[in-house]
């Protein structure tokens, strides 16, 4: 028979489950240190994510504000086309990769105070002459036909004529005789443009794209006075 204290094994005598806690440490407290370590890594972890949501978020902010910004209507220079208080979207970059057209609406800093911006629609071009003969605009002698809704102004007025310079645009509001534009502050330069409305967003009743009329004087043939 063996005998029980010349037994090799040096757990032969402890009671159960000792030798298992021996063997491999305390279980339970391992398990606690470990968690505890993990912790602060998962927080971290966690912080982290935030952070680079909110800068992700950010960024795409700034970047869709260099190319598309939201305005708000403040006068009523260009009715009936545009409200006071109507939400329009602006888009930065159509004059960046193109040239202004006449029948553009743009908007645009304030020649006499660059911390106010306008809502105009342009009627003229570098180059052009522009006269005003009573209801009728004229570009370089020729007659602007203006098939789109615009409150014309009273059948005796008169302005001009004003030649365009380069990089300049003559822009007119299209409530005509309740208007601050180029016949006040005279041809605006285009760098002054902040860009070409694009899209009504408010009120949703009237929420779509911004019709675009092309303007073209009559032909010198046609025309013409």
């Amino acid at each position: 028979m063996a005998n029980r204290e010349s037994s090799t094994e040096p757990f032969a005598l402890l009671p159960d489950g000792t030798a298992t806690e021996a063997k491999n440490g305390p279980a339970e407290g391992g398990a606690t240190e470990q968690t505890a370590a993990q912790q602060p890594s998962m927080a971290w972890l966690l912080l982290r994510e935030v952070v680079e949501t909110v800068v992700l978020a950010l960024v795409i902010f700034l970047l869709i504000r260099q190319v598309v910004q939201n305005y708000r209507i403040e006068s009523h220079s260009m009715r009936p086309n545009f409200e006071e208080g109507q939400f329009i979207l602006v888009n930065k970059l159509a004059f960046k990769l193109g040239a202004p057209s006449r029948g553009d609406v743009i908007i645009f800093h304030n020649p006499n105070n660059v911390q106010e911006d306008y809502i105009k629609r342009v009627i003229g071009l570098p180059g052009d002459t522009v006269e005003v003969r009573g209801q009728t605009v004229y570009i370089n002698n020729r007659p602007l036909p203006e098939d789109y809704p615009h409150n014309q102004l009273a059948p005796n007025s008169h302005f001009g004529p004003v030649v365009v310079e380069a990089d300049h645009l003559f822009v007119m509001g299209d409530n005509r005789p309740n208007s601050t534009d180029s016949r006040a502050f005279g041809p605006l330069s285009e760098d002054l443009i902040v860009g070409k409305a694009w899209v009504r967003v408010w009120p949703l009743s009237q929420f779509g794209l911004i019709q675009h009329y092309d303007l073209e004087p009559l032909p010198a043939t046609s025309g013409g006075s």
